[in-house]
């Protein structure tokens, strides 16, 4: 059976094979639940820290994802440009 991919796990900027749009997905659904820091995506998503936050730094090259506040750690959560790009990707 194919995985579902999320419309805003694919990037511009790279390569899109499936092992990163599986894991894109998982961690943007993860940030649909709720804003959380790079830790609280792991646990909500089941994927490794080092996955998550190679997997962040893309989605937030792409402003899919972006930083909320200065302190650390970081709470992520998702940009009005990547949720436009879900409601427009949607309609489709």
């Amino acid at each position: 059976m194919k995985p579902v991919i999320h419309p805003k796990a694919f990037l511009s900027r790279k390569r899109n094979v499936k092992r990163g749009l599986v894991a894109r997905t998982r961690i943007l659904q993860a940030l649909e639940k709720q804003d959380s820091n790079i830790r609280g995506i792991t646990e909500l998503s089941g994927l490794k820290y080092n996955v998550v936050g190679y997997h962040m730094r893309l989605l937030e090259a792409e402003q899919v994802v972006g930083r909320k506040g200065d302190k650390k750690p970081y709470v992520w959560g998702l940009t009005g440009a990547g949720q436009q790009r879900l409601v427009n990707s949607s309609e489709q």
